[in-house]
């Protein structure tokens, strides 16, 4: 497949920092390709069909009712649309960054989760004022309100369904630092000394909170990346492998396929 055909689309907000749409009427995009966005999504699944599916950085997701799934830049989206009736929010970075705790979302958030029944009355409350403003004068100021207070709901039932609430903090921190870090900085002990504590507590926190410990979220975010440059990238094996700070191509191979069970041109040629 030519490169051009293979490059991944990103998905623009062009004339509005704010969009409202619901999933049965429209849409400010096409959902039925595979792209990223350079803008958050919420989207709130309040009915799904039997067998309703979402592709979320090459995982994929069975839908039930009342689910909301928040996109976060960058992230790689594909769904077919098969009648679902919900609401999509697309929120500019700024905004985003104005009315939600990123944090808080980026954690716990951006895999489908479930409102409980007195959020779900709540947000369905909400989301009315916000369409009935988006629909009338649209003040953005008000907008954002209206979304602050959704964003403050859906955070918090995040948070409940979160066991490491004690220690979200923390999560944030590594979290944060993983993503800026991940290509130079793989032992864990570094991101302990980052947040001054113990590799010992800090992974006892990880596995506590995610089930799993910091160096394999570590190789999760390469293996991510790895996945991205081989599907929709121009590089070769060899050049990822130095992008993602292995030291030679063999051991970035070897990596790939602990990971995956298959070698990196394996899985490009696959993708092509």
């Amino acid at each position: 497949m030519p490169l051009s055909e293979k490059n991944i689309p990103v998905h623009h907000l062009t004339t509005e920092q704010f969009q409202l749409m619901t999933l049965d009427t429209g849409h400010p995009e096409n959902f039925n390709d595979i792209h990223r966005h350079n803008f958050f999504e919420i989207i709130w699944f309040q009915k799904v069909k039997e067998n309703s599916s979402l592709e979320l950085d090459f995982e994929s997701y069975s839908l039930k009712n009342n689910q909301i799934c928040i996109i976060a830049p960058g992230q790689v989206f594909n769904m077919k649309l098969k009648g679902e009736k919900g609401y999509v929010l697309a929120v500019s970075r700024e905004i985003f960054r104005e009315t939600c705790d990123i944090e808080s979302i980026l954690t716990g958030g951006t895999i489908p989760f479930l409102l409980d029944e007195e959020n779900e009355a709540t947000c369905s409350t909400v989301i009315s004022l916000i369409e009935k403003e988006y629909k009338g004068m649209s003040r953005i100021g008000l907008l954002k309100t209206y979304l602050r207070a959704f964003c403050i709901i859906i955070t918090e039932q995040i948070s409940l369904q979160d066991p490491s609430i004690n220690d979200r903090q923390r999560i944030h921190q590594l979290v944060s630092l993983i993503e800026e870090h991940y290509t130079v900085e793989k032992d864990t002990r570094f991101y302990a000394d980052q947040i001054k504590i113990s590799t010992h507590h800090l992974n006892d926190i990880v596995r506590h909170s995610r089930g799993t410990t910091v160096k394999k979220m570590i190789a999760q975010r390469l293996l991510l990346e790895a996945k991205r440059e081989l599907s929709f990238g121009a590089l070769t094996v060899k050049e990822i492998a130095f992008k993602l700070g292995f030291s030679d191509a063999s051991y970035f191979s070897r990596f790939f396929r602990k990971q995956t069970g298959q070698n990196p041109e394996g899985f490009k040629s696959g993708k092509s």
